[in-house]
């Protein structure tokens, strides 16, 4: 189930026409050099219906990240979950997509972020997170839907939670 219909995906959804996408946060500024940065993310289950979430210098977040070149969503979401949290995942379904505008600190550069969000299973730990400063956590679902830091985040897994996806 899509949550988000408006957006236009390519086949291997490396790029996102923003057709009515739903913005979250700061307002586009003209005049700025914006730089599209495509993102994959996930919503991951654990057997007993907590969400593994990843903590990043004091910011709760869903794991993920930027999709490297060459590399396609799914594919950038399990690495990502693995570099940040340690664990395979499976079972990866697209959920919906929000974009936000940001700075980019780590990168230099300001973005137009576009987070394709998947729901996923943790499947099994392989071990400790490979990213520095990346501690993953467990969380109840309904809890997470208010605690995660991202206003895009809190959004996609209370749509999740409502669509009874996770």
């Amino acid at each position: 189930m899509v949550l988000c219909a408006n957006a236009r995906f390519t086949p291997r959804a490396r790029h996102v026409k923003s057709v009515g996408m739903k913005r979250i946060g700061e307002r586009y500024v003209a005049g700025k050099p914006y730089r599209d940065r495509m993102g994959a993310y996930g919503i991951i289950l654990g057997r007993d219906g907590h969400l593994l979430l990843v903590e990043q210098e004091g910011e709760l977040q869903l794991p993920g990240g930027g999709i490297d070149p060459g590399e396609g969503p799914m594919q950038a979401l399990h690495r990502e979950a693995r570099e940040e949290t340690g664990w395979r995942i499976a079972d990866l379904r697209r959920c919906g997509a929000f974009q936000r505008y940001a700075y980019l600190p780590e990168y230099g550069f300001w973005a137009r972020k576009v987070q394709l969000i998947f729901t996923a299973r943790a499947v099994c730990p392989l071990g400790p997170p490979s990213e520095p400063d990346h501690i993953p956590m467990w969380m109840p679902s309904e809890v997470a839907a208010a605690a995660l830091d991202v206003e895009g985040d809190r959004m996609m897994v209370r749509q999740a939670l409502d669509a009874g996806l996770i």
